[in-house]
């Protein structure tokens, strides 16, 4: 019983630590990083509106998930 309970709570542990890290470390969210692609595209000359980035974004997904 008591392999168990350490079993269990070595695994709570893991999956906390994990999802602190996986916080912590995180990339900027899914907005914020569409509107800095619109400003680095601006700033090149390319105008584009947020529709068109997520119309892009949603196709380069589609296309990463079919590989």
């Amino acid at each position: 019983m008591n392999d168990t309970l350490g079993l269990v709570s070595a695994f709570l542990g893991g999956a906390i630590v994990g999802a602190a890290a996986a916080v912590l470390f995180a990339p900027e969210k899914g907005e914020e990083l569409r509107e800095r692609i619109c400003g680095i595209l601006r700033k090149n000359g390319v105008v584009c509106s947020e529709k068109e980035v997520d119309a892009l974004v949603a196709r380069l997904t589609k296309e990463l998930d079919e590989e």
